[in-house]
């Protein structure tokens, strides 16, 4: 990435494309990789830049966005409860991500409790709660009951 300083000079922001991929590998942040440029160099810098950078050089995500496991538009006001944040534990077990030995514990749980009651997981909006378990109808082959169209405005970009 390159820009403009005062003397019309361009200038790379990426310093050192190393450090950054090592930074990567060990799973910083976006917001700890801009805090620590401004405190190394010096250089302000945004989250989409580091993610255009995580894209061009094909370095994995840290996280997994699987939009067919929560194909919906989550409020934010529903993005911390139980359901979907099982379903986020779900998608990095389905992604080969490493799983705590907790996170592990609590999903099983969670998937045997919904088979159980064969039960699935629906979404709604425009309620309190906003994620409620169902019982399990004709076409729910997964985890959840699915939409008639997926509604996230955060699809998984690996996958475009």
């Amino acid at each position: 990435m390159i820009v403009r300083v005062g003397s019309g000079v361009a200038k790379r922001k990426i310093q050192d494309e190393q450090e950054v991929i090592r930074w990567f590998q060990e799973g910083r942040t976006y917001q700890w990789m801009i805090d620590e440029y401004k405190r190394k160099y010096d250089i302000e810098t945004v989250a989409s830049m580091w993610g255009n950078f995580r894209r061009r050089r094909g370095l994995d995500r840290r996280i997994t966005r699987d939009d067919d496991l929560i194909p919906w538009e989550v409020d934010e006001r529903h993005r911390w409860k139980y359901p979907v944040a099982m379903l986020r534990v779900e998608a990095r077990l389905r992604d080969g991500r490493d799983l705590t030995d907790n996170e592990r514990d609590r999903l099983k749980s969670w998937k045997e409790m919904l088979a159980e009651q064969n039960a699935v997981v629906h979404y709604d909006p425009d309620t309190e709660e906003g994620f409620s378990y169902i019982p399990r109808q004709e076409g729910d082959d997964d985890l959840i009951h699915r939409p008639a169209r997926k509604t996230t405005s955060r699809p998984n970009a690996d996958k475009r």
